[in-house]
C-alpha cells in the first residue's frame, strides 16, 4: 500500500514536473514568438524608412518642381528687366500723328514737327525723321547727331515727341523751292507718312542746306539750334 501510495505521489510529482518544463519551455517559446513580430516590425519599419530615404517618389518630384519654379521665378524676373526695356515696341506711322508748324521768322527757316502717341500704348520714337521734301531730290535730309538724345524717347498714350527741321539758311537769293506737301517714314517702319505743309503759302526749302533733328520729348536749348 505504501508502496503503492509512493509510486503514485512519484507519478504525481513527475507529472507536476513535466507540466512545470512545458510551461517553461511554452514561455520561452511565447517569448520567442512575441520576440519575432517585433523584429519583423522593427525590420519593417528599417526597410520603410530605407525605401522612403532612397526612392525617386514625391520627395524628389517636389524638390525638383521647387527648384525649376524657383529658377522659373528667377528667369522671369530677370528677363521681365530686360523686357521692360527691350520689348518696348518702335512707334509705327499708325501709332502717331504728325503734323509741323513753323519756328521763328520771317524768314522761316526751320519748322517743328510733332509726333503725338495716338496709340492706347507705349512706343518708342527712335532716331530720327526720315524725311524726302521734293520728288526731285530723293535723298533724305541729313541728321545732326548732337541732337541725339542720352535715352531712349519713349512716349505714353497721348505723349508728343518732337523734331527740328531746318530749311534754308534764309537767303534771299537761296535756291528755295516752295513745298506744300512733305513725306517722311519713321525708323523702323515702311510705312510713309504725308504732312500738309501748304498753310501760309507752303515752305521755302533749300534742298543743299536741310537738316533734321532726332526725336525727343522737348526741344533742347543749344543741342536743337543748328
Amino acid at each position: 500500500m505504501n508502496a503503492s501510495r509512493r509510486t503514485a505521489l512519484f507519478s504525481v510529482a513527475a507529472s507536476a514536473a513535466l507540466a512545470l518544463s512545458l510551461t517553461a519551455c511554452q514561455s520561452g517559446e511565447g517569448t520567442k514568438a512575441e520576440g519575432a513580430p517585433v523584429a519583423k516590425d522593427t525590420a519593417s519599419a528599417a526597410s520603410a524608412a530605407s525605401a522612403a530615404t532612397s526612392a525617386p517618389a514625391a520627395g524628389t518630384s517636389t524638390g525638383t518642381s521647387t527648384a525649376v519654379g524657383t529658377a522659373h521665378k528667377t528667369g522671369s524676373g530677370s528677363s521681365g528687366a530686360k523686357k521692360g526695356t527691350a520689348t518696348t515696341p518702335l512707334c509705327r506711322a499708325q501709332d502717331v500723328k504728325v503734323s509741323s508748324e513753323r519756328q521763328d521768322g520771317p524768314p522761316y527757316t526751320h519748322i517743328i514737327l510733332t509726333a503725338r502717341n495716338t496709340s492706347g500704348h507705349r512706343c518708342e520714337m527712335a532716331g530720327f525723321p526720315h524725311i524726302q521734301f521734293l520728288e526731285s531730290h530723293k535723298q533724305d535730309v541729313p541728321s545732326v547727331a548732337k541732337s541725339k538724345p542720352a535715352v531712349p524717347t519713349v512716349l505714353n498714350p497721348g505723349d508728343p515727341a518732337f523734331v527740328l527741321v531746318k530749311l534754308s539758311d534764309g537767303g534771299v537769293d537761296e535756291d528755295n523751292e516752295v513745298v506744300n506737301a512733305f513725306q517722311l517714314v519713321l525708323q523702323g517702319d515702311s510705312t510713309v507718312i504725308a504732312v500738309d505743309s501748304s498753310a501760309g503759302g507752303g515752305l521755302a526749302v533749300d534742298p543743299a542746306k536741310t537738316l533734321t533733328g532726332y526725336w525727343t520729348t522737348e526741344l533742347r536749348n543749344g543741342a536743337d539750334d543748328f
